[in-house]
């Protein structure tokens, strides 16, 4: 099982809320976890930027990231989301097998 933790940030909590229902919804996540607001400072297009952002961790496989990513870009309201995926090299099995589950495509809902 090649588990995953993919990042994200949303504008705001009814946008992060309504993608990680819809990542649920499609089985391409088995857990979305909506974290509290905080602070991002960045440069965009030659500005530097300070805004709130709603980080989501979601937990996933690597079998299932391609449709993934798509869904975020296709429901994500910036024109260039942070998505970064991480290998999840240590947890308990159990639940590494129950992310595996509940991402299974094909998977009745």
């Amino acid at each position: 099982m090649d588990s995953l933790i993919v990042f994200t940030n949303l504008p705001d909590r009814e946008t992060a809320e309504k993608l990680a229902l819809l990542l649920i919804e499609r089985r391409l996540a088995a857990c979305v976890s909506v974290l509290a607001p905080c602070s991002s400072v960045y440069r965009w297009q030659g500005e530097i930027q300070h805004d709130e952002e709603h980080p989501l961790l979601i937990k996933t496989t690597q079998d299932r990231y391609a449709e993934l990513e798509a869904s975020i870009r296709a429901n994500h309201p910036y024109e260039l989301p942070e998505i970064i995926a991480v290998p999840v090299t240590g947890a308990l099995p159990a639940y590494l097998h129950w992310v595996e589950s509940e991402t299974r495509a094909g998977t009745p809902v």
